[in-house]
């Protein structure tokens, strides 16, 4: 994709909502918001623009970015000292059921949270084999295992 403003500037305004969407979705620590996550992942696409080869579509290229930085994010909060989980920022789901859903699709490892993740933005299992490297064989049973667990958590509650 050629290097320029203007098609940066659609690319994100065309996927804004699934950009801060996967950036609410990890807890980092409380130097860190929700914005500057989203920051992070601009700065990462603006980069990483001029190698996408459009091999997969744009859509799964962002998740795929988004996701790989926040992944990279949560381990550098993570390592660091004092590190304490920041509030969830997103405001129109104040409820227990939401973030109790939030807090075990987090506890999942990855990329089983990529998965489910990806699941839920409405990739298709293709789209989620490209985005994580694994077979269409191995992402369904990934996200079957997964889904079974978060089920049987969900409801014990």
């Amino acid at each position: 994709m050629e290097l320029d403003e203007k098609t940066f500037k659609e690319l994100i305004h065309n996927h804004r909502d699934l950009i801060w969407r996967i950036c609410s979705c990890y807890r980092l620590n409380a130097a860190w918001t929700t914005e500057d996550a989203f920051h992070e992942v601009l700065c990462n696409l603006w980069k990483g623009l001029g190698s996408f080869d459009k091999r997969s579509s744009e859509r799964t290229w962002i998740f795929r970015v988004a996701t790989n930085t926040m992944i990279s994010l949560t381990r550098i909060t993570s390592n660091q000292q004092n590190a304490q989980p920041a509030e969830h920022q997103e405001p129109s789901y104040n409820n227990e059921p939401y973030h109790d859903l939030v807090g075990m699709i987090e506890a999942l490892p990855e990329p089983n949270r990529t998965i489910i993740n990806a699941h839920i933005q409405g990739f298709s299992h293709a789209e989620i084999a490209k985005i994580t490297g694994l077979t269409l064989a191995a992402v369904a049973m990934r996200l079957s295992r997964s889904l079974h667990k978060l089920r049987k958590q969900y409801n014990s509650k």
